[in-house]
């Protein structure tokens, strides 16, 4: 297998929408053949982001490369950025609106959880501008 890549478009604020591109990424895994236990890992922490995205970033998009090494996510959208992202990654702590909480989101356990389910992350934020987010899970 050469390297795939597969877009997406996450919309903001469509909370109904959030978790289909981790849906259709964890699709084309199994019909690929890769470990199970791999393709759990890229869902949680694919779906841990597109939420973020919708939560905080006002959407964005995402791209997710396979080889047959890895598996490389890049979550990027234009919202508030992240003033601490030390702060941000430690457990518990969010941001999330009194709307996001209602609908049972931002306990603050989506970066932890991102960094906990993959082997590598790069978070890299500018306030007023946006966040990328840079995974991979190791096949």
């Amino acid at each position: 297998m050469s390297e795939l890549t597969f877009r997406f478009v996450v919309p903001g604020d469509d909370y109904s929408r959030a978790g289909e591109a981790s849906s259709t990424v964890k699709n084309r895994l199994k019909r690929l053949g890769i470990d199970p236990a791999a393709i759990r890992r890229v869902s949680i922490a694919l779906y841990e982001g597109e939420i973020n995205m919708v939560i905080h970033g006002g959407g964005g998009e995402v791209i997710v490369s396979v080889t047959p090494q890895r598996v490389d996510m890049v979550l990027e959208d234009h919202g508030k950025g992240i003033p601490d992202i030390a702060l941000a990654m430690q457990e518990g702590y969010s941001t999330a609106s009194d709307q996001a909480r209602s609908l049972g989101f931002g306990a603050g356990m989506g970066l932890p959880n991102m960094k906990k389910y993959t082997d590598e992350i790069e978070v890299s934020s500018v306030v007023g501008q946006g966040t990328t987010v840079r995974m991979a899970v190791l096949l």
